[in-house]
């Protein structure tokens, strides 16, 4: 009879799922055999229980074939569960199988999510690109669009209505000044100066801080600083971020918000920013670029508005020795740079140096520019400022009429008994007054002379009231109301308050040592020049 082997049951834990396999098949063989070995002894006994007569051994042996039934169902169950097993065994291979499947299609999904996340980042990078691309267009449409307008509003407005409003931006134009007026009419064929420059200096200022500083202009002179300056510092960090701290392009800026601030009066905050402008373009540029000289010539007059003449003088002498070496000495900026020189001195009562200077001014005018642009009549108009405080009340009035006949000349061709000047019809009306033959015939007979002035330009208009306010002094009153009702007429908005009332208090004062004092505080009519580089100034 076979004998069943069966595993060791302290081995039964630690098997694997092969060995389990292994085992389960061996075991079924093994009850397979038995089962055989079972039946075949079972027919042996039905064939004895058929020969068999004898009821006693007849039971004997049927009890016996009875347990052998059992066995035989028994081992069939043990059959039954073993082929569960293995069929168990194959379902779970099965399922490791697809298990296996599903992890690998897991790891690829993975790996293609990864991927469709690197390129969406990407694609965000590119479009926040694109974005900021599209705003940079958009502010640059809106500047050239704000340029377009500008150009158009320059052309439909007349002269005469641009001069009307100067009298009340006085700081404004100091603050920016015009670039085509400031080249006059000599210089036809020239480049503008900051170009001149430029090309001198190796340094051009970019057309965006150009373009900005027209926007600056515009807020300002519309009074709108809260728009003005936050605009300014917005451009300053930007370009602090690109371009890094010391660059030109960031003294420029520096400049321009320090302009800004010197027109609000803030000038602490100005003079702190024209500082560190001047080092950088020192750093930059070199100690002798005209951009430095730009900067130290804005330092020079923030200290005089400030009325600190002794700390402004030797910057804008430097000023002046930068632009002379660049320029030459017969340019018409060193000329600018010798006015703005002149009346720091003048506030200090150099009235020598300041001679000195506004003549020197007259010459290169006179010689680059022509005998009719406009700077010759605004020079000679400052220095008969400087004759006025030192009472050389003759020297003046020859200055004013000089300036008042080249008007004439410059409108009618000549000087003749059909057209003379202003000052001569005042000077006649004058004598006849004083004759009992006062003649009260209307200005439009002096052919329409009064339109010339307004056509020209508003220094002639502050000559008229200036050589008015002298003849008053003089006792001339026919002669001062002639020209005052024509400097009324010229600009048909009256006479200027500030300039004309300034001009009035120096003839006004007596004499002595008291009055030396009081003339010396007066700012007369005189401003200070700007050069014409139009952003160098910023």
């Amino acid at each position: 009879m076979s004998t069943m082997v069966y595993p060791r049951e302290e081995k039964m834990d630690k098997l694997s799922q092969e060995e389990i396999i292994s085992n389960t098949k061996l075991v079924m063989q093994g009850l397979e055999a038995l089962k055989n070995e079972h039946n075949s002894i079972l027919h042996s006994l039905l064939e004895t229980i058929k020969c068999l007569k004898k009821d006693e051994e007849a039971n004997l042996v049927h009890e016996k074939a009875n347990l052998l039934r059992k066995s035989v169902e028994m081992i069939e169950l043990g059959l039954g569960e073993a082929q569960v097993m293995m069929a168990l065994s194959n379902h779970l291979n099965a399922v490791e199988s697809e298990k296996q499947k599903l992890r690998a299609q897991v790891r690829r999904l993975c790996q293609e999510n990864q991927w469709l996340r690197d390129e969406l980042a990407n694609t965000q990078q590119k479009l926040q690109r694109s974005e900021q691309t599209v705003a940079q267009l958009e502010e640059e449409k809106k500047h050239l669009e704000f340029m377009n307008q500008l150009k158009k509003y320059d052309e439909d407005v007349s002269p005469s209505e641009e001069k009307e409003g100067d009298s009340t931006k006085d700081s404004l134009d100091d603050l920016f000044p015009n670039e085509e007026e400031d080249q006059g009419q000599g210089l036809p064929h020239q480049h503008s100066s900051a170009v001149a420059a430029a090309q001198q200096g190796g340094y051009e200022i970019p057309a965006r801080l150009r373009t900005l500083h027209n926007l600056v202009i515009q807020y300002a002179s519309q009074g709108r600083y809260e728009v003005a300056v936050p605009l300014c510092k917005q451009a300053l960090e930007d370009l602090e971020k690109t371009s890094g701290h010391d660059h030109p392009d960031v003294a420029t800026m520096l400049n321009i918000l320090a302009l800004v601030y010197r027109d609000q009066n803030k000038y602490k905050e100005a003079a702190h920013l024209l500082n560190d402008a001047l080092s950088i373009r020192e750093k930059t540029l070199g100690k002798d670029h005209p951009a430095v000289a730009a900067t130290l010539n804005n330092l020079a007059v923030l200290y005089g508005k400030r009325g600190k003449y002794k700390e402004a003088e030797p910057l804008c002498k430097r000023a002046l020795e930068i632009r002379e070496k660049v320029l030459g000495k017969d340019h018409p900026d060193v000329a600018k740079q010798l006015n703005n020189l002149a009346l720091l001195c003048q506030n200090q009562g150099k009235y020598e140096e300041v001679e000195y200077y506004y003549r020197r001014a007259l010459e290169i005018y006179e010689s680059r520019l022509g005998p009719d642009d406009p700077n010759v009549a605004k020079t000679k108009n400052n220095l008969a400022s400087c004759y006025l405080k030192q009472g050389k009340y003759k020297d003046a009035e020859v200055l004013y009429k000089e300036i008042l006949t080249r008007a004439h000349v410059k409108e009618f061709g000549s000087v003749d008994d059909e057209h003379k000047p202003i000052w001569m019809h005042a000077e006649e009306r004058e004598e006849m007054s004083k004759s009992k033959h006062r003649d009260n015939t209307p200005y439009a007979e002096y052919g329409g002379w009064y339109k010339a002035c307004k056509v020209s330009s508003p220094t002639v208009n502050t000559t008229l009231r200036n050589l008015g306010a002298l003849y008053r002094r003089q006792g001339k009153l026919e002669a001062a109301e002639t020209l005052e009702e024509c400097a009324v007429r010229s600009r048909r908005q009256g006479i200027d308050p500030i300039n004309q009332t300034k001009v009035v208090e120096i003839l006004k004062e007596g004499d002595g040592s008291e009055r030396r004092r009081s003339r010396d505080s007066l700012g007369g009519n005189v401003k200070y020049e700007n050069a014409t580089d139009g952003s160098e100034e910023a």
